[in-house]
């Protein structure tokens, strides 16, 4: 079938009227989650996972894959459209990605144009969704057949790679990243092991033999470790809200904004699809692509209306370009899409190459929806700006106990077992502490995800060989892998050495 058959029977899943709801509901809880200070995409997506089990319960394992991974992934993107809410009434951002958009966003609303700048961030993120989209349709069946000629050498190191990427942008140190990442890939390795049948790390206990389950690990570091953060260091919103008053654009907010929209939303794009690069990276960028072009710079940081479209449009392409290594090669580009991986291979829906021939209902029902889902965001966030502005005023004491309950009743409902219960609490406390202490937690989820399949590939390759290791090196597609995923991790390691000897030099 041509790519436009495909797409045909993706949007026949998705119009199916419990998608369309499924779907309505993660873009409207997205975009909370997302105008929420601190929650951010990757807390509410974990949140949510438990609640899909039991939402698509009695549905053909093949239906209740599609619709869990329709309002996980509206989540995913509704929350890159929240974030510039806060960004630019309270000078908050609602997540990483939406810190540049501070710069000029909230400088706008204090000249009273917050309508004009969140009605310009809605429009750019609605036209960089579509480009992602689009160019997702295109690219992935050419990458899935490219794949699929990748033997487990290969896949070996394309998924060290992308233990590497991340590893080497996630937080401000290296070295606490890498650690999170070993730490993520011993984590994997707890259970009874399926190749010789010994139990690894379980003392025992008949519990561990099964290994430690992601859902758990995922809700509690992210959902339960915002709630230990909020109630421990008694996080309130400050500061003054902006007042939003004409909610729409002027034909000359549009014309400066055109151009900044579409080069965010291919920059951003490029960027996303590079694994561990993700959206904070892309609208940096854009933001400072647009700036050194400008003819006149000097309006930037005092209420230039391009520093507000570039950088949305920018973090929204770059979520939509994340989906696909790891929709088409099984490489999570983000914290979040290794969440998303890690609830699809909970519903026995293994992404990769074979994705698009074993499961075509999932992954192309995913794709239209994601065009539908655009679609309700622009309708939901235009008119509604104001009423979503006020979500912003929610007093922790409501919300609060409802993350909690979610987060308990959820995973109790799924693994009806106390001790992930427990688990749960203790992954949350972890949460908080490694978060607080400047530990990244995504390249721990992305070690747990990936650690299980790097460990069969690699056992796949030297048992094709008789234990040879030179299998990774002599094939060149393997050695192209390896060598990028080094030049990950030296490149920042040698510039940031040379940035300190010259420093020293000037100093002597």
């Amino acid at each position: 079938m041509s790519v436009w058959e495909y797409l045909y029977n993706g949007f026949l899943v998705a119009l199916q009227w419990q998608n369309l709801i499924y779907a309505f509901v993660g873009v409207l809880i997205g975009t909370a989650v997302g105008v929420l200070p601190g929650i951010g995409p990757m807390s509410g997506v974990a949140l949510l996972i438990p609640v899909t089990s039991t939402l698509t319960a009695g549905s053909s394992a093949e239906e209740a894959a599609a619709s869990a991974i329709i309002l996980l992934a509206g989540v995913y993107y509704g929350a890159m459209y929240g974030g510039s809410t806060t960004s630019i009434l309270l000078n908050t951002p609602g997540e990483s990605s939406s810190v540049v958009t501070t710069l000029d966003g909230y400088q706008m609303a204090r000249q009273g144009r917050a309508g004009a700048a969140l009605s310009i961030a809605a429009i750019g993120s609605f036209v960089a969704g579509i480009v992602s989209l689009v160019a997702l349709v295109f690219l992935a069946e050419p990458l899935s057949n490219l794949a699929l000629k990748f033997g487990p050498a290969e896949y070996f190191s394309l998924m060290v790679l992308g233990l590497c990427a991340v590893s080497g942008l996630a937080g401000h140190s290296m070295t606490k990243a890498l650690i999170m990442t070993v730490f993520g890939l011993l984590l994997g390795t707890i259970g009874v092991d399926n190749v010789s049948g010994v139990a690894r790390f379980t003392f025992d206990s008949p519990v561990l033999y099964q290994g430690l389950e992601f859902l758990t690990i995922a809700v509690g570091l992210f959902a339960l470790g915002e709630v230990f953060k909020a109630i421990l260091e008694k996080e309130k919103n400050e500061g003054t809200i902006a007042k939003v008053g004409k909610i729409y654009p002027s034909k000359q907010d549009l014309k400066q904004s055109a151009a900044p929209i579409a080069r965010g939303s291919l920059l951003g794009f490029f960027i996303g699809v590079l694994p561990g690069a993700g959206a904070t990276l892309a609208s940096f960028f854009s933001y400072m692509m647009e700036k050194r072009i400008s003819r006149h710079p000097e309006k930037f940081g005092k209420g230039a209306i391009e520093g507000v479209a570039a950088p949305e449009s920018a973090n929204n392409a770059a979520s939509g370009g994340a989906m696909i290594p790891m929709l088409t090669l099984g490489i999570p580009g983000s914290g979040t899409t290794a969440i998303l991986m890690g609830a699809l291979i909970m519903y026995n829906v293994q992404p990769g190459p074979l994705l698009f021939d074993e499961h075509p209902q999932v992954a192309w029902g995913l794709i239209a929806s994601m065009f539908i889902g655009n679609l309700m965001l622009l309708i939901l966030n235009m008119p509604l700006v104001k009423i979503f502005a006020k979500i912003i005023d929610t007093p922790s004491k409501y919300l609060l106990p409802i993350i909690i309950a979610i987060s308990f009743f959820g995973v109790y409902a799924v693994q009806v077992n106390t001790f992930d219960l427990f688990l749960l609490i203790v992954c949350g406390l972890m949460g908080y502490l490694l978060a607080k202490n400047d530990f990244p937690l995504a390249p721990l989820v992305l070690g747990l995800v990936l650690g299980p399949m790097i460990e069969n590939n690699m056992r796949r390759a030297l048992t094709a060989t008789g234990g040879d290791w030179s299998i990774f090196v002599t094939h060149p597609i393997s050695l192209l892998f390896l060598v990028i995923a080094a030049c990950w991790i030296l490149i920042p390691l040698i510039l940031k050495w040379r940035g300190k000897k010259v420093l020293v030099n000037e100093e002597g």
